[in-house]
């Protein structure tokens, strides 16, 4: 069978670029297309030019129809409205859509929905293993802790990162609220500033810190009376969540239509 073609939009940001080594990189998928937004200087010209090497053959596009009708899957780490416009081509073309991008309303999420009805939509606030390890961990503990341990998520990226808390912290709260058999909706604490009173027992708080060039990193903290359980993962190079998206982009491709995340990629 022939191997997947895959087309990678935002080729010119930094995650884009990863990803378009990664799939250069494997034998297991083709590159069969790159998208930019139009405007961009990088459409019009040789991928491999403009990424500052030797020539590829393959010319970076705005036309995303055209880019996406060639593909067995899109990797996609771009923003939320451009991510649901790009799952409705993907459900077209029933191709499998990865997503990466983070900062969704519930608004995009709805759209997201319909469009995996036609076509698996693996979606993750992070592609690393170790974080989805994290996550596993973390709704374990939370589970085996009561509520009179607080819990408290903590993030730092760079300072470049326009979404706060980031798409990792969110899947960590998650992760704790359903190991206490609730939602994070029913759980979170707003960002705190002032007087804020006494903290109400069995919430879930997020703090963000944003400096310099951090990949990311993330803190679950479970604290009580005496003691505390903190759960860390640091991430120091972004080629793992390139590694993460096109082992989910290979895994989907005998998946049907539906929402997947990365716990299901990795049999979690």
């Amino acid at each position: 069978m022939e191997i997947p073609g895959i087309v990678i939009t935002g080729a010119s940001g930094r995650m884009g670029q990863m990803l378009v080594r990664a799939v250069l990189a494997s034998d297991q998928a083709r590159l069969v297309g790159v998208i930019e937004r139009e405007g961009s200087p990088w459409v019009g010209r040789d991928l491999g030019e403009a990424m500052g090497g030797s020539a590829l053959g393959l010319t970076v596009t705005d036309d995303a129809v055209e880019a996406i009708a060639k593909a067995q899957a899109v990797i996609d780490f771009t923003a939320p409205d451009a991510t649901v416009a790009f799952a409705e081509l993907t459900a077209q073309a029933r191709a499998v859509h990865v997503i990466g991008t983070t900062g969704f309303e519930p608004h995009h999420l709805e759209k997201i929905k319909a469009a995996a009805r036609h076509a698996p939509i693996i979606r993750a606030g992070n592609m690393s293993l170790g974080v989805n390890l994290l996550v596993g961990l973390t709704r374990k503990v939370a589970a085996a802790l009561g509520e009179d341990w607080d819990v408290e998520v903590v993030e730092t990226h760079h300072n470049r990162k326009v979404d706060a808390p980031s798409g990792t912290a969110l899947m960590l709260g998650e992760a704790a609220a359903e190991g206490r058999g609730k939602t994070l909706d029913e759980l979170r604490t707003p960002a705190r500033e002032g007087i804020t009173g006494a903290r109400e027992q069995g919430t879930i708080g997020f703090a963000a810190i944003r400096g310099g060039d951090v990949v990311g990193e993330h803190d679950v903290i479970f604290a009580t009376a005496g003691e505390r359980v903190v759960l860390r993962h640091l991430a120091t190079d972004r080629a793992i969540f390139a590694r993460g998206a096109l082992r989910a982009a290979l895994w989907g491709q005998d998946k049907g239509p539906g929402e997947y995340d990365m716990a299901d990629v990795l049999g979690l």
